[in-house]
This record gives structure tokens, sequence and C-alpha cells, in this order.
């Protein structure tokens, strides 16, 4: 017989796992401000560079409101320049003048007045027009006053609170040139980077409103795999251990690569943990949407002798392996820890490293028999 000596290791064992690729950077294209759609310029499957015009939406309304914005903020920048000016000479002249007129017009009265009263005394007069001559002067000292303040506003000038409120007022209205001008900027709908059309959804003559969904992009060469794990296996996964991955669109490519993050929480739909593989750099022709499948290698923590497929002999349903010593063959029942292809792991407690093991010449042999080592097994 041919023997290898017994030796320690650890079983392995192997999941297949079902799962999608899935693009990295997923962005829905929205629209910022209100409009007809009048052109459309993206159509799924096209690549896009930052700043390619996606749509193009009507700009009318936009237009008006920015024209109206731009007479506001003219006519408060007016405004504002006259203030600061200070009153002109012209309206403190005219200012003047009213003044004079009105200072005649209450000495008119005055003078009517006086003269109104030495008739009722005289009795030339009734008391009524004494009392119409009083409230004429009264009226006439009113008219006085009101120019002697208009003067002195005139000759004052604004006020620095009436400056800087009329300022701010500039402010608001240039920032409302400034939103109308974003608003008809915007009409224009463009890519802020490199990307693949994935769905268009609006059609020309499309009202749209604000935040509606114009096209969906996705970056094609920005994947990652989402792995579904059995049940039994939650919590049990961690980032970093190896998944070799394959995908039946493309039979040639295999990739060992490590898992870049597990997902908390259970699926939705599938009830399982997800986990996530980043693909740097996707190998061609893989695509966003395409079954992948993951093979994952979990170490087992049971006890376990590893040895070549040859040793094991099924008997009755069991399995057997043949130890030698002193020249003699002695069957051992063994439990098949995992089966690993070429190479599996047994266990039994009779069991220790370094044992010889029947690899060859095995199958006729009965416990107890006496056998001839005729070298080891490679």
């Amino acid at each position: 017989v041919e023997t290898v000596p017994l030796a320690e290791g650890t079983g392995i064992r192997s999941v297949l796992l079902i799962g999608q690729v899935e693009s990295s950077q997923q962005a829905t294209i929205r629209a910022q401000t209100s409009g007809i759609v009048q052109d459309i310029r993206a159509q799924p499957g096209d690549r896009i560079t930052p700043g390619a015009l996606l749509a193009v939406l009507d700009d009318t309304d936009q237009k008006l409101a920015l024209a109206r914005a731009q007479a506001q903020l003219a006519e408060a920048r007016s405004q504002l320049a006259r203030l600061e000016a200070g009153t002109r000479r012209e309206i403190i002249a005219r200012r003047q003048a009213e003044l004079r007129s009105a200072q005649a017009r209450e000495k008119e009265a005055s003078d009517n007045l006086k003269r109104a009263s030495e008739s009722v005394r005289k009795g030339a007069i009734t008391e009524r027009a004494l009392v119409e001559a009083k409230a004429a002067v009264d009226d006439a000292a009113g008219t006085r006053a009101s120019a002697e303040a208009a003067l002195a506003e005139a000759e004052a000038g604004p006020l620095p609170e009436e400056i800087a409120a009329q300022r701010a007022n500039v402010a608001a209205a240039q920032a409302a040139v400034h939103q109308a001008q974003l608003a008809v900027e915007r009409t224009r709908i463009k890519a802020q980077s490199s990307a693949v059309v994935q769905t268009r959804l609006v059609s020309q003559g499309d009202y749209v409103q604000i935040n509606a969904p114009i096209v969906t992009l996705i970056a094609s060469d920005r994947l990652e795999v989402f792995l579904a794990l059995p049940e039994d296996l939650s919590g049990r996964i961690r980032p970093g251990m190896s998944v070799e991955l394959s995908a039946r669109a493309l039979p040639n490519w295999r990739q060992s690569l490590p898992i870049t993050g597990v997902i908390p929480a259970a699926d939705a739909a599938s009830r399982r943990q997800l986990i996530r593989i980043e693909l740097d750099p996707a190998p061609p022709g893989l695509l966003a949407g395409m079954a992948v499948a993951g093979k994952l290698d979990i170490p087992l923590n049971t006890p376990a002798f590893v040895i070549s497929r040859d040793a094991l002999t099924l008997r009755r349903d069991q399995w057997f392996v043949f130890a030698v010593a002193d020249g003699k063959a002695r069957q051992t029942q063994v439990q098949l820890v995992a089966d690993m292809g070429e190479i599996v792991a047994i266990y039994n407690d009779t069991l220790q490293p370094g044992q010889d093991i029947v690899v060859r010449g095995g199958d006729g042999l009965r416990d107890g028999a006496m056998v001839k080592i005729v070298g080891n097994a490679p």
C-alpha cells in the first residue's frame, strides 16, 4: 500500500451565492424649473460627458420673470441714486418759494382779521364774518407750517436710515435678478458627470413641474456585485473574505475579490442579507443588471484532519480510513467534515497527526490485515 502522514487542517465549506451587478453611481436627473419639454437630446444607451445637454424646456415664462426683475432692480437703483445725491437745488428753491407764498397768505389773512375785528366793533359787519376771518388765519398758518417743514426736510436731505433701507432694497432686487437668471439657465438641463443614459422619462411636449424626473443615468465603469447570503450564514460573514465571481454572460471571466461590505439588514424582496463587492476595474462586457454567481469558501470551526479523497473507503454508507501501525491496517470510521474536491476534511478522536494513512491499495483491505508500505503517495 501507499500511505501519507495524517495532518491537521481546517475544513472548508464552499457556498454558491447568486446575485447581480449594479452601478455604484446612479442618478435621476430632475427638472429644477417648470415648463414644456421642447427638445430631448439624450436617449437610452447614449454615453454623455459633463455638461452635455440632456433636455430643453420652454423658457418664455422664465425670461418674462427675468425682465420684470431687471426692471425692478433698475427702479431700486435709481431711487438709491437720488437718495445718495441728496435734495436737488431746484427742489429746495421750490420749497422756499412755497414757504414765501404761504407766509404771504398768512399775513394777508392776519390783515383781513384785523380789519374784520374793527368792522365788527363799529357794527359794519356781522360776527359771522369775523369767525370766517379767524378760520382763514388758522388755515394760512397751517399751510405755512407745512411749507416750513417741507423746506427743512429738503435742506436736511435723506436720513442715513433711508439710504441704508434703499440699499437693502437694491440688494434684494439684485438677488431676484440672479434667481430669475438661474431659472432661465435651468431650462437647459445638463449632465454633471460622465455616465450612460439608462432610461428617458419624458417626451417632447410634456409639461414638467419642478423636481419632475427627466432621465436616469448610471456610471457604466463603476460597478458593484450584490450577492444574497443563505440565512444560516447571516452574521458569520465579514468584509475582507474572498469570493470567486463568475457570470454566464462572460464564460471566460473568473475573478476572486474581497467582500467590500456586509449590508446590516435583510433585503426587502428576498428576505436575505446581502454582501457587496466592488469591481475595480469592471471586466469588459459586464453590465449593470447581469446575473453573477459567487463561490464563498468558509473555514469550519470543527477540528479536522485533511487528507486526499483517495484515502476514504465507503462501506455500508459509512466512511472509513485505514491507519497503518506495526505492519497492520486498522480500519477507523471517520466523520466527513467537509468535501473540498480532491481534498477532504475528516475527524475521529482516535486519530493522531503523523499517522500513516493508506491512500492506495485500501479497497480490498480488512481490519487487522498485514500490509507492506511500498511508498509514500505525493
